[in-house]
């Protein structure tokens, strides 16, 4: 009796949770994996947008379950999570929920520290967690959590974003290993400039700065290869690295003019 291929989640993950998904990146990623055949979980939370986004994948053959949710509310997030995974097993987990905020010598408030910290990482972790040990009990299932170049190397002018995205690299390269074996696929992605809402307030030029279709097709198929980071573009990625490898007195130096982020603006 002849049987049907086994899918490869990888390469033609059935069901896509992405959070963040009603603007920049995580849009583009919606717009990039959406196709028939292919059910897509869509997290955010301006609803407007988020189901503008929505009706685009639909458009695309699509099937899509949006929902406007605070991925920083732990409980909620956990329960709603396993429904969902429990009804449509989930293959790929995009957490890509973040906010972005700095400020000039260090005057970032602690309310806009605190609320960076809580997206950007918090958010991260009750995206995944509660996927992690189903994820484990299939043998099947990739997660991506979206880091910066950021986290490469702190620059002055946002202190608590850079960190939060070094947390995000950290944990990542950290769970990947930890995972080896398990079938569960670990991707940390890495990009430079995008436009987005986020970027478009930035007040100083940024170099490499590739439009958020761009960068979701890179995502896209280095996690068909199951990358374990996915750095972008090369130009900015050699420099971040450069930063972690230079003596820190000389990256200090050339850091020291470097413009600031204005502060806290969530997307």
């Amino acid at each position: 009796m002849l049987t049907a291929p086994t899918r490869d989640f990888l390469k033609d993950p059935a069901t896509v949770l992405i959070t963040g998904a009603s603007s920049g990146i995580g849009a583009a990623l919606a717009r990039s994996y959406a196709r028939p055949g292919r059910r897509l979980i869509l997290i955010g939370r301006d609803q407007a947008r988020l189901d503008a986004v929505a009706d685009k994948v639909r458009d695309a053959g699509a099937d899509v379950h949006s929902a406007t949710i605070d991925v920083t509310d732990t409980n909620f997030v956990t329960d709603w999570l396993e429904r969902v995974d429990h009804d449509t097993p989930i293959d790929l987990a995009i957490a890509n929920a973040g906010i972005s905020g700095g400020g000039e010598g260090g005057s970032e408030s602690r309310e806009q520290i605190d609320r960076i910290f809580a997206v950007n990482v918090t958010g991260m972790l009750n995206t995944v967690l509660p996927l992690l040990p189903r994820m484990r009990a299939r043998s099947r299932g990739q997660v991506a959590l979206m880091g910066s170049l950021a986290g490469l190397r702190g620059f002055p002018g946002a202190p608590a974003y850079c960190a939060s995205k070094a947390a995000v690299l950290s944990y990542g390269d950290s769970l990947r290993v930890a995972l080896k074996g398990s079938g569960v696929s670990v991707s940390v992605i890495l990009p430079g400039f995008v436009e987005s809402a986020m970027t478009a307030r930035n007040p100083y030029r940024m170099p490499f700065k590739m439009t958020a279709d761009e960068a979701a097709e890179i995502i896209r198929r280095k996690l068909a290869k199951g990358r374990g980071r996915i750095a972008f573009p090369l130009a900015m990625a050699v420099a971040a690295r450069a930063g972690q490898i230079l003596p820190w007195p000389i990256v200090d130096l050339l850091l020291s003019r470097a413009p600031s982020k204005p502060p806290m603006d969530e997307a």
